[in-house]
């Protein structure tokens, strides 16, 4: 069997689905891409047994047809043809030969019958909000996801629905981030669920910062996100969250307001003297004035001094300077208040003028 494909119509697919292919695999098949042309529509299909991408376009092939191929090679192959060509697919039972001009490739195939999918899901609930929008909450959050943690349930995001609320929670134990976007979801039962580490760096790399709807349905063990031609479906974590609202401080009674950039260039020039492996500093805060400082095991020492708006009493306290640096990345007011009780007690960072998001950091003892 044989069709032609322009360069462009596969290129694009296979960039938004190569995140689900992984580079070892258990199953061979899982390192190809499920490819299946059918009345002018190529959808190209990867997995990794947890989440599943299937993208969708028009393209110029006339005949329908099914294959596998070796994802990354048929990728690479893709971007290396110059822009504007065609590819000519010459597909048998276990090789196909693609022909672009002067150039022939042959690739080994395996049975599309093979090719494993995910269940169908039944969904129980859906709702439509603005892949910008959907984009920022995953941005705000998923800096402080936990990583391989044997608290398997922290390896992920919480995402807690209600009629008109949808809040993101993601912590690691030392800090947490909080997110949330006021949007009439129609759904009537609150619900949580917690996606996978995987499966949110895959939904912020293929939203994007547009106003085009994303809907978002849910089942009782996935979650489905579709937008445009793409559809992107993930198991989700099976286990409880732990109540975060228990580790927001509700009684930090000094207020410290100061310039997010001079404060973030700062920290960044301190951070360089820091002990590489347990990345303290301390604060030391007089009103008026914050004082920076770092030492590491050679025995060298950074401290510098920045205006502040704080009236409260002298304090000191110590914290990991990636975990305070990671929040002003990912905030975008002028100003960041940081709310304080005492040297043992989490600190609240937030834009000054917006309350759309919290971060909780835990203190360190120096």
């Amino acid at each position: 069997m044989k069709t032609t494909i322009k360069r462009e119509d596969i290129l694009g697919p296979l960039q938004q689905v190569i995140g689900a292919v992984e580079r070892r695999q258990t199953l061979p098949i899982l390192a190809n891409v499920l490819m299946k042309s059918s009345s002018g529509d190529l959808t190209i299909t990867a997995t990794d047994l947890e989440i599943e991408m299937v993208s969708t376009v028009v393209c110029d092939s006339n005949e329908d047809f099914q294959t596998t191929l070796p994802a990354r090679k048929l990728l690479d192959i893709c971007k290396a043809l110059p822009e504007g060509s065609s590819i000519a697919f010459n597909i048998d039972d276990s090789r196909v030969t693609l022909v672009s001009g002067r150039s022939r490739f042959t690739l080994a195939s395996l049975p599309a019958s093979d090719f494993p999918g995910l269940d169908d899901i039944e969904e129980q609930q859906a709702f439509s909000l603005s892949q910008e929008q959907f984009k920022s909450l995953f941005d705000k959050t998923s800096f402080a996801m936990a990583q391989q943690d044997v608290r398997y349930y922290l390896n992920g995001i919480l995402m807690e629905i209600s009629s008109s609320l949808i809040k993101l929670v993601a912590t690691d134990g030392h800090r947490l981030a909080l997110s949330e976007c006021a949007i009439e979801t129609g759904v009537n039962d609150d619900k949580q669920i917690i996606i996978p580490r995987k499966a949110v760096l895959e939904l912020s790399r293929l939203l994007d910062s547009s106003d085009s709807p994303a809907r978002i349905s849910l089942s009782q063990n996935h979650i489905r996100v579709e937008t445009g031609g793409l559809v992107f479906t993930s198991k989700l974590i099976d286990g409880k969250f732990p109540d975060y609202k228990r580790v927001i401080p509700v009684d930090g009674n000094k207020t410290l307001e100061v310039n997010r950039e001079t404060l973030k260039h700062t920290l960044n020039r301190i951070a360089i003297l820091s002990n590489e492996k347990y990345r303290g500093i301390r604060l030391t805060l007089v009103p008026g004035n914050l004082s920076i400082q770092a030492n590491n095991p050679d025995q060298e020492e950074a401290e510098e001094e920045l205006p502040v708006d704080y009236d409260e009493g002298e304090m000191e306290i110590g914290f990991n300077v990636t975990y305070i640096i990671d929040v002003l990345n990912v905030l975008d007011s002028q100003d960041v208040q940081i709310k304080l009780k005492d040297s043992n007690s989490s600190c609240i960072i937030s834009d000054s003028n917006e309350s759309s998001s919290l971060y909780v950091v835990m203190p360190m003892r120096l």
